[in-house]
């Protein structure tokens, strides 16, 4: 009992936690992340584990508040269940910090290897594993902290979001060390703050190169009209709402072609019935590339296949040319648990209430979309938070990459902005433009610099109008991905083997 009860170190590693939460929308206290670990690296000596899950309760319990916003409302939990169903997650994720602190501690009694060598390994090793394991959750990475930052966020066309991970942590490390020499009176640590100069003057001297080696415009650009419908969650599948609700989707569109656009992206699930079924609105739907003068139209539509006699459903988009013929079908690839499948449901019945009158969803493969010698890349909803669909994409010959989205779910809390922040860092590893549609906002152009070119406001029936590049310049990150972090996660496993070794000969 006495493993999890709060005493002066779970105290001030909470601490940590919690500044590393500030770190991220809408506080976007930025440079924080440079000395939020700090106290959690002064503590931990003694009870890495329990030090690492207390800084990862901090942290998770402030990131993702909203999650009970997602349940209470739209999932119709009672808020007791809510607030178990969101602790647990919360311990989950809590786990994969306090494995890299206890791994980190062990590593470093065993072997003699300091914090800063041990701690950025097994951080972002875990930071790897949490993208994956369970189907992944990765939101919540420690570089994501960088993207306020233009300079040193370039660096992640390198060694993408967990190359900035490692950085950080490494810094923390060594102001750690700093504070420990000081207090015993030992030699002071200047190789490795050498090294952390040296590392972080390459990282804002790469930037800025970067930044300015970056074309103004390119050669081949495309206007674009983001449609923000501002439909609520509550009215998306009301049959009563259906047609005004392709009304209004139609009227932004119209609006937005008069300004310019030749291709207009409508939101994930923008359409409130089956495209694919035929019928008046789809005919409607179908009708505006010609209604508009020409110009395309993406947009996000739910969509079903039959295996084997049973109908499974599919998170799509849709492409159609500026005549109204369909191009092709993209569907979302990495689906969201608890959301659009119920994993073991057989086990977790009441789960269901979080995907009533929807169904388990299917996922599709990495399918460019075709349209005048280009292609897009479509990132459903959350998937832009994992690197590795964005880089498919890109990789395949995507010109442009496109979010489409409905955070409705997440109301007027702090997700939208994090989400938004997380697709930056998409566009900064591939150097690839990203247009992001949300149905509620926040909708965005993004160019390869991660610099939002235009947005706009929460809530809001919109319309973006702006250029976008197509193409992507070579990366070091499109060529060799997650590579690193791969590394990181043998190299930790291999320290671990040393140590039993080592325990084994003692």
């Amino acid at each position: 009992m006495s493993l999890f009860l709060p005493d002066r170190t779970t105290l001030i590693s909470l601490v940590s936690g919690l500044l590393l939460a500030l770190c991220w929308p809408r506080v976007d206290a930025t440079h924080l992340c440079w000395i939020a670990l700090v106290p959690l690296l002064l503590v931990m000596e003694n009870r890495p584990f329990r030090s690492g899950f207390a800084a990862g309760v901090g942290f998770f319990s402030l990131l993702l508040y909203w999650l009970n916003i997602v349940m209470t409302t739209f999932g119709k939990l009672p808020a007791p269940l809510s607030l178990v169903v969101y602790l647990l997650l919360v311990a989950y994720l809590s786990l994969y910090i306090a494995a890299a602190t206890w791994a980190s501690s062990r590593v470093r009694e065993k072997l003699g290897l300091p914090y800063a060598a041990t701690l950025p390994i097994f951080w972002v090793a875990c930071e790897f594993l949490r993208s994956f394991v369970f189907t992944g959750f990765p939101w919540g990475s420690l570089g994501y902290a960088l993207v306020e930052s233009s300079t040193l966020l370039q660096a992640a066309d390198l060694f993408g979001v967990y190359g900035l991970s490692a950085l950080i942590v490494f810094v923390n490390a060594v102001l750690a060390a700093f504070i420990v020499a000081g207090r015993r009176h030992s030699s002071w640590p200047w190789r490795l703050a050498a090294t952390a100069v040296l590392l972080l003057a390459l990282t804002v001297g790469y930037g800025r190169w970067r930044l300015a080696e970056l074309p103004d415009e390119s050669e081949r650009q495309l206007a674009v009209g983001l449609i923000q419908g501002n439909i609520e969650q509550g009215q998306k599948w009301n049959p009563d709402l259906q047609q005004r609700i392709v009304t209004t989707y139609a009227d932004l569109s119209l609006r937005a072609a008069k300004m310019g656009a030749k291709l207009l992206i409508w939101p994930e699930s923008a359409t409130p019935v089956f495209f694919q079924d035929g019928g008046p609105l789809a005919e409607q739907v179908s009708a505006i590339p010609e209604r508009s003068g020409g110009s395309s139209l993406l947009f996000g539509s739910p969509a079903y296949t039959w295996v084997n006699r049973e109908r499974r459903f599919l998170n799509s988009a849709y492409l159609l040319d500026g005549e109204g013929v369909l191009m092709g079908r993209s569907d979302k690839i990495h689906l969201v648990p608890f959301g659009e499948y119920v994993p073991m449901a057989r086990f977790l019945p009441f789960v269901h209430k979080l995907v009533e009158g929807i169904g388990d969803f299917s996922p599709g493969t990495v399918s460019p979309l075709p349209l005048n010698q280009s292609l897009f890349g479509v990132l459903v909803c959350y998937e832009a938070i994992f690197p590795e669909i964005a880089r498919d994409y890109v990789n395949s010959g995507s010109d442009l990459l496109v979010n489409i989205t409905n955070d409705a779910w997440y109301g007027r809390s702090s997700a939208p902005f994090q989400h938004l922040a997380i697709a930056r860092m998409r566009a900064v590893e591939n150097r690839v433009w990203l247009a992001r549609a949300a149905n509620t906002g926040i909708s965005a152009i993004i160019a390869p610099s991660g610099e939002v070119i235009a947005s706009t406001l929460l809530f809001t029936p919109d319309v973006l109008n702006a250029q976008v590049g197509l193409g992507s310049a070579p990366t070091l990150y499109k060529s060799f991905g997650d590579t690193p972090a791969i590394l990181s996660l043998l190299l930790g496993l291999f320290w671990l083997i040393r140590t039993r070794q080592h325990y084994s000969a003692n």
